[in-house]
C-alpha cells in the first residue's frame, strides 16, 4: 500500500485519503502559489497503526462521551488514549514510506515540520482550527516518526474530542493525515484572510504580521501588526503596528521564545509593497478556491511561503463602515425620527426610500390643508428624506413655526373630523378608501399586467396606504389624550390599595389579540389529530413554511388533513398576514412567510402560553368590577365624569390598534406587484433574483420599464454582460445598508444642544448615550422579571426567541404581537407608555421598558438582565 503521497498531487476529492488541510496546500500548489516541499502521511497510515496496535475499540469505548460531559471527563478520556497511542509501535511498512519520504525533503538533518490534515478539519462548515497539535523543527527521521505517533494521538486532545462533538461529528468517523513540509525559518509570519472577517468585505484583505515563526501568532501567544489591504489594488487601507516584545524561533526539534530586538520591537514587520505582494497571493488562492481562504504565511529573505490554507467559516454578509457623518441633505430645517418613522427602525431599501419620500409629502400636505386651509404647507416646507438610509421627517424652519401657531385650530379639526379626521373619519372615509384601491388593484392578476401597469400599482397602493396612516395620524393622539386624561382623574378618586389605572383598559380585543386568538385556535384544530401535532412539533418550521406554500403534506399526516388545516391556516394569513413588521415594502410579512405565526402554534401545542380567550375574560370581569366599585364610591358629579372620561380611553384605544394594524392592508398586493416586476428582470438580465428589485432606485426601475425590459413577453435581453448589468450596483447597495443597519440613527438634526434639551423628552427613543449597568427607559407595563435578552432585528431573527425570555427589538409593530405569548418581558429603543408595544405588554401581564434608545446595541449578545416596569429600568447583570 502507499501511504505517502506528493502535496502537488493532492485534489479537492482526496479528503479521505489526506485531510482538509493537504487539500488545501494541493490547490495553492496547483494555482501556482509558493508552498514549501512536502508530502501528506495518508489517513490509511494512521487506520493501519490504529488496527496494528489494537486500539480501536478502546479508543472509541473511551471517546463515546455523554453529551453532558464535563471537561475533566474529556481530560482523562483524552490522557488516556494518548497513552495508547505513545505505547503503539509503528508499522514497519509506514516507516519505510515515511523514512523514503523524509530523504525526498532531504533527509540526513533537515528540519521539517509535521502538521495534522484531519478528515472533519479545514472544511467550509467548520475549520476545526487549532484542534490537533503541530510539530515545528523536527529532525531525524526516528523524530520525524515520533511526531508523526504524537500528531495521530492530538485527533483525541481533550479540546478536539468537545470540539467535534460540539459540531456533531462521531468518534467513529474521523481519521488523520499527516502533513510534512520541509520548515521555513522565517524571518517574519502570521495570518492573512482574504475577505474581512469583522465586516464581510471580498474586497478587503487582513493580515497579522510578527517577527519569528507563525505558530505563536495562529495561537494568539504574541502581539501583532495588523494591515487591512484593499484586495484588489493593493493599497494599505488601515495600519497598527504593535510592540512585538518576544517571537518565535526555531530550537534542537522544537521552538522556543526570545525577546524581539529593541530596534524591531515597534518597527512594521511589513512594508507596503510586502503587504500588497501577499494580498495578491491571497487573491489568487481565492479564485482559485472559489471562496474567501485563511491562509498562514511565511516569509524568509523577502520571500513569501504560503503555510496552509482553508475556507473562511462564519464570515458575515459584506457590510460597508458604519456612518458616522449625520449631515443633511437640506438645510434651514429640522430632521425627526417620529410618528411613521417609528415602523422603519432600520435603513430603507433604495426604492421604498424613493418611492416613499414623495409619497409621505403629498399625503401630509394634503391633510394639512384641507384641515387647516390651502396654503398651510407649500411645496418643499415637508420632505421626507433618508440621511445614511434612516427616514426623517424634514419640516422647513418658518413653516414649522407657522404650524405650530395653528394648533388650536389643528385639534379643533382633529375633534370636529374635518378633512375626514378622527375616528369617524378612519371608520367611514379612510378604511372604506384604502380597501377600494386595493380591491381595484387585486382585480387583474400581476402576471396579466404590463411593466408600466405594474409599477403604476406598486405606486398607487403605496401612495393608498401613506394617505391611510396620515389619517391614522389623527387617531392616535386622540386615544393617547383619552388614556392620559383618564389616569389624571383616576389619580384625584384614586385610594391606597386600588390597581393603576391600566387595569381599567385591558380585555378589550383589537385586531393584535384578534389574530393571537386565531393561532391559539389554530393549535386547538390541530390536537384533534396526533399526525398533524407530530408533523407540527418535530418537522422545522421552513419545511412546514414550504409545505403551506406548495400545498404537499408533512411526512406522516394525510393530504386530506393537511389540506383541511392549510385551509384554516390560510384563512389565518388572509386576515392577519398583512400586517408589517416593518413599513419598507423589502420585508416579507407574514403572508409572504408565516414562520412567526407557525412557531406560535407550537409554542400552543407544547403547552406553554395561556388561552387568550380565557385571560381576555378574566381581564374583562376584573375591569367590570373594578368600574362598578370605584365609580360606586363617587357622587354623581364626579361617577358622571369619571365614567364619561373612562369611556373615551377604552373606545379609542383598540381603535388605534385597529388601525394600526392595517397600515399594511396592501403590502402583499404591493409585494407581488413588485416582485412580479423583479421575475421579469431577472429574465431579462436586469437583476439576479427577483427580491433585487428593492435595491433599485426608482429611476432605474422606471428605465427598465420604459425601455420594455419588464413586459411578461419581452423576448428581449440585456446581452453582452458575463452578470446582470445590475448585480453590483445591488451587491454594493447591501453592503452599504448593513453598514448603516449598525448605526444609532439620532433622533433629530441636526444634532444641537438646545435641540435634545428641549425636544428629547418629547421624542419616542430616549438617549443614545447611557452608559453603565442600568439602562433608563419608560416604564410601560407593570411587573419586574430576571431573564436572558434576545435581541431580535427583525422577522428573520424570530426563529432565536426561546419562551421566557426578554424580547429585545428597536420597536415593535402588530406584526410582532405572537412573540409577546413567549416572551417574560419587552425592552425597546423606541416607544412610550401609549405605544402598541405597551399596550399589548399590559394584556399579557409582563413588564415593558421602552423608548431607551440603546437596548439593542448594549444587550447583544444574550445578556442576562433585570427588568423593572415600574421604575422603567433595565439592569444588566
Amino acid at each position: 500500500m502507499t501511504y505517502v503521497m506528493e502535496l502537488g498531487d493532492v485534489r479537492r476529492g482526496d479528503t479521505a485519503a489526506a485531510g482538509g488541510k493537504a487539500v488545501g496546500l494541493g490547490g495553492l500548489i496547483q494555482a501556482g502559489l509558493p508552498v514549501p516541499p512536502g508530502v501528506v502521511l495518508t489517513t490509511a497510515a494512521y487506520a493501519d497503526f490504529v488496527a496494528g496496535n489494537n486500539l480501536g475499540a478502546l479508543i472509541q469505548e473511551l471517546a463515546a462521551l455523554p453529551p453532558d460531559a464535563s471537561p475533566e471527563d474529556y481530560d482523562h478520556a483524552s490522557a488516556l488514549i494518548r497513552t495508547l497511542f505513545s505505547k503503539g509501535a509503528m508499522p514497519a511498512a509506514i516507516q519505510a514510506e515515511l523514512a523514503s519520504a523524509y530523504e525526498g525533503l532531504g533527509g540526513g538533518d533537515t528540519a521539517v515540520s509535521v502538521r495534522s490534515s484531519a478528515t472533519a478539519e479545514d472544511l467550509a462548515s467548520a475549520s476545526f482550527a487549532g484542534q490537533q497539535d503541530s510539530y515545528l523543527n523536527v529532525r531525524g527521521a526516528d523524530a520525524l516518526a515520533r511526531a508523526v505517533i504524537d500528531c495521530w494521538a492530538s485527533l483525541w486532545t481533550a479540546r478536539a474530542m468537545a470540539y467535534r462533538s460540539r459540531e456533531g461529528v462521531p468518534p467513529a468517523q474521523v481519521r488523520l493525515a499527516v502533513v510534512i513540509q520541509q520548515m521555513v525559518a522565517a524571518d517574519s509570519a502570521g495570518v492573512m484572510f482574504t475577505a474581512n472577517p469583522a465586516n464581510g468585505r471580498r474586497d478587503q484583505t487582513v493580515i497579522s504580521a510578527a517577527w519569528g515563526l507563525g505558530e505563536a501568532v495562529v495561537s494568539g501567544q504574541v502581539t501583532t501588526d495588523d494591515l487591512t489591504v484593499d484586495t484588489y489594488t493593493g493599497k494599505v487601507i488601515t495600519r497598527q503596528t504593535a510592540d512585538k516584545e518576544v517571537m518565535t524561533v526555531p530550537v534542537e526539534n522544537g521552538t522556543a521564545k526570545e525577546q524581539v530586538a529593541d530596534a524591531r520591537r515597534r518597527a512594521p514587520v511589513l512594508d507596503d509593497a510586502a503587504a500588497a505582494e501577499l494580498a495578491a497571493f491571497g487573491r489568487r488562492a481565492a479564485e482559485h478556491s472559489g471562496a474567501p481562504q485563511d491562509i498562514e504565511w511565511a516569509r524568509v529573505g523577502g520571500t513569501f511561503f504560503l503555510l496552509q490554507s482553508r475556507p473562511i467559516t462564519a464570515l458575515p454578509e459584506p457590510a460597508a463602515d458604519v456612518p458616522t457623518d449625520w449631515t443633511v441633505p437640506y438645510p434651514k430645517g429640522l430632521y425627526f425620527r417620529a410618528s411613521i418613522v417609528e415602523q422603519m427602525p432600520e435603513p430603507l431599501s433604495p426604492l421604498f426610500a424613493d418611492l416613499i419620500d414623495g409619497s409621505v409629502s403629498r399625503s401630509l400636505s394634503a391633510l394639512m390643508n384641507q384641515a387647516l386651509g390651502p396654503g398651510s404647507l407649500r411645496e418643499g416646507d415637508v420632505r421626507f428624506p433618508t440621511v445614511n438610509g434612516y427616514a426623517y421627517y424634514y419640516y422647513r424652519t418658518w413653516p414649522m413655526l407657522r404650524m405650530t401657531g395653528r394648533t388650536v385650530p389643528a385639534m379643533r379639526a382633529l375633534f370636529s373630523g374635518k378633512a375626514h379626521m378622527g375616528i369617524a373619519g378612519w371608520r367611514e372615509h379612510s378604511h372604506p378608501r384604502y380597501e377600494r384601491i386595493i380591491k381595484e388593484w387585486s382585480a387583474q392578476p400581476p402576471a396579466g399586467l404590463s411593466g408600466a401597469e405594474l409599477l403604476a400599482g406598486a405606486q398607487a397602493l403605496l401612495d393608498a396606504g401613506t394617505v391611510y396612516y396620515t389619517a391614522v395620524q389623527s387617531i392616535i393622539p386622540l386615544a393617547d389624550m383619552g388614556e392620559l386624561f383618564f389616569r389624571a382623574c383616576y389619580k384625584a378618586v384614586r385610594r391606597d390599595g386600588d390597581p393603576p389605572a391600566q387595569d381599567f383598559l385591558l380585555g378589550f380585543d383589537s385586531e393584535p389579540i384578534r389574530a393571537e386568538k386565531s393561532l391559539y385556535d389554530l393549535a386547538g384544530w390541530a390536537r384533534s389529530d396526533p399526525s398533524l401535532v407530530a408533523a407540527l412539533l418535530e418537522r422545522p418550521t421552513p419545511e412546514l413554511a414550504g409545505c403551506l406554500r406548495t400545498g404537499s403534506a408533512p411526512a406522516g399526516v394525510e393530504d386530506v388533513l393537511w389540506q383541511e388545516w392549510r385551509f384554516t391556516f390560510q384563512e389565518h394569513l388572509n386576515l392577519y398576514g398583512h400586517a408589517v413588521y416593518n413599513l419598507d415594502f423589502a420585508t416579507p410579512v407574514p403572508a409572504d412567510n408565516p414562520s412567526a405565526q407557525l412557531e406560535t402554534v407550537k409554542f400552543y401545542l407544547r403547552g406553554q402560553g395561556t388561552d387568550p380567550h380565557e385571560r381576555q375574560r378574566l381581564l374583562t370581569g376584573r375591569r367590570e368590577k373594578l368600574t362598578l366599585d370605584v365609580s360606586g364610591r363617587l357622587g354623581p358629579r364626579r361617577r358622571a365624569l369619571f365614567l364619561r372620561v373612562l369611556k373615551w380611553a377604552q373606545e379609542t384605544a383598540p381603535v388605534r390598534e385597529d388601525a394600526l394594524a392595517d397600515v399594511g392592508l396592501a403590502w402583499p398586493l404591493l409585494r407581488r406587484l413588485l416582485l412580479e416586476l423583479g421575475r421579469r428582470l431577472v429574465a431579462t438580465g436586469v437583476i439576479a433574483a427577483p427580491e433585487d428589485v428593492f435595491w433599485l432606485r426608482s429611476a432605474e426601475l422606471q428605465g427598465a420599464v420604459e425601455f420594455g425590459l419588464a413586459e411578461a413577453d419581452a423576448g428581449v435581453a440585456l446581452a453582452g454582460a458575463a452578470r446582470p448589468v445590475r448585480a453590483a450596483a445591488v451587491e454594493e447597495r447591501r453592503m452599504l445598508w448593513r453598514g448603516q443597519a449598525k448605526a444609532a440613527a439620532p433622533q433629530m438634526l441636526p444634532q444641537r444642544a438646545w435641540m435634545e434639551k428641549a425636544l428629547g423628552s418629547v421624542m419616542p427613543a430616549g438617549p443614545q448615550h447611557q452608559s453603565g449597568d442600568v439602562i433608563k427607559g419608560a416604564g410601560a407595563s407593570s411587573g419586574r422579571v430576571t431573564a436572558t435578552a434576545r435581541v431580535l432585528r427583525g422577522p428573520e431573527d424570530f426563529g432565536l426567541m426561546q419562551p421566557g425570555e426578554v424580547l429585545v427589538a428597536r420597536m415593535t409593530t402588530p406584526a410582532w404581537t405572537p412573540l409577546f405569548t413567549m416572551a417574560s418581558a419587552v425592552v425597546t429603543d423606541v416607544g412610550g407608555p401609549l405605544s402598541h408595544s405597551s399596550i399589548v405588554a399590559r394584556e399579557y401581564g409582563i413588564p415593558a421598558v421602552l423608548g431607551t434608545g440603546v437596548a439593542t446595541q448594549r444587550l447583544a449578545g444574550g445578556r442576562k438582565v433585570s427588568v423593572d416596569g415600574d421604575a422603567g429600568k433595565v439592569t444588566i447583570l
